[in-house]
C-alpha cells in the first residue's frame, strides 16, 4: 500500500519537523509513503527545513511553492501528484499518532475492493489525549449524516481512496482562499459512504493564528463560499435531520446571504 500525504503550510517552519517525525515514527507498519508540501507562499524558514529533511532521504519529500492562495488551492494543486493508494490531508500543525498507519494500512486492506465507499475516518485526539469530538455510532455512514443526523461535533481524520478523491477538489468562490473542507465532503456522499474506525490516528494542535481558532474571521472574508454550501444543504434531503440542525443551516443560510449583499457595496 502507498499512503500520499498532503500538507498546506504557510510560515509553520517551527512546527514541521514534528509532523515528519511523526512520520518516520510510523514507518515500522512498512508501507510505502510520499510526502507532498505546498508552501502557500511563507517567509519563514519553510524552504530550508524541508530541504534538510529531504537531504536525510528517508521518505520521498515532493516540495512546492506557489504564491499565496490559501490551503484550498494548495491541497488542490498537490492532488495532481498524488500517487498513494490512500490520500490523507495533515495540517502543518497536526501529527500522526502513534501507530496511525497501523491502523491506516488495515482498514485499507479490509475495504480497498467496495466500490461504495470513498475513504476511511478515523478520530483526532487532541495533545492531552482527548477525542476531539465523539466516537463513531456506525460503521458505514456519509459526512452529511455524521453531522447533522448523529450529531458529531467534532474533528476527523479522513484517508480517500485515490480514484475516488481524483474526481472531487475544494470549490473556491471568486478570489476567496478558504471554502469549509465539507462542502466537498458532500458532494461525494452523494455517491459514496465511508468506513468509521474508532482509533486515533491524528494529534491536533490549534495554532493562534489557524482556521479553527479564527472561525467568526473566516466567515466574515469568505461569505461566498459558506453561502453556497450552506445553500446546497438546504437543498439535501432533510429526512432525519433534527430539528435543531435544520435551523442551524437556515440561520447560517439567512447570514451568509446578508454577508454577501453586504460585501457587494
Amino acid at each position: 500500500m502507498k499512503l500520499s500525504i498532503l500538507t498546506a503550510t504557510f510560515n509553520r517552519g517551527d512546527l514541521l519537523q514534528r509532523l515528519y517525525e511523526s512520520i518516520l515514527e510510523n514507518l515500522k507498519t512498512n508501507i510505502d509513503v510520499e510526502w507532498l508540501i505546498m508552501d502557500d507562499g511563507s517567509n519563514d524558514d519553510t524552504e530550508k527545513i524541508i530541504s534538510k529533511m529531504r537531504d536525510e532521504n528517508k521518505i520521498y519529500i515532493r516540495y512546492l511553492k506557489q504564491v499565496n492562495q490559501g490551503k484550498m488551492a494548495a491541497i488542490n494543486h498537490l492532488m495532481d501528484y498524488a500517487r498513494g493508494d490512500l490520500i490523507i490531508e495533515c495540517d502543518s500543525d497536526d501529527y500522526f499518532a502513534e501507530n496511525a498507519f497501523l491502523y491506516l494500512k488495515d482498514a485499507y486492506e479490509e475495504s480497498k475492493y467496495e466500490k461504495d465507499l470513498y475513504g476511511l475516518c478515523f478520530l483526532k485526539y487532541d495533545q492531552n489525549g482527548n477525542n476531539i469530538g465523539n466516537e463513531f455510532k456506525n460503521q458505514k455512514t456519509t459526512m452529511f449524516d455524521l453531522y447533522f443526523k448523529e450529531l458529531e461535533d467534532g474533528e476527523k481524520a479522513i484517508a480517500f481512496f485515490k480514484d475516488r478523491r481524483k474526481n472531487y477538489s475544494y470549490e473556491l468562490e471568486g478570489e476567496e482562499k478558504f471554502i469549509t473542507e465539507a462542502r466537498m465532503y458532500h458532494k461525494m456522499d452523494e455517491k459514496y459512504k465511508m468506513v468509521c474506525i474508532n482509533e486515533p490516528i491524528m494529534i491536533c494542535e490549534y495554532q493562534d493564528e489557524g482556521y479553527t481558532k479564527n472561525i467568526m474571521e473566516q466567515f466574515k472574508k469568505y461569505p461566498f463560499g459558506y453561502y453556497m454550501y450552506f445553500k446546497e444543504i438546504l437543498h439535501k434531503n432533510m429526512k432525519g435531520v433534527l430539528f435543531k440542525k435544520r435551523l442551524y443551516a437556515i440561520k447560517h443560510f439567512l447570514l451568509f446571504w446578508y454577508l454577501t449583499k453586504k460585501t457587494k457595496k
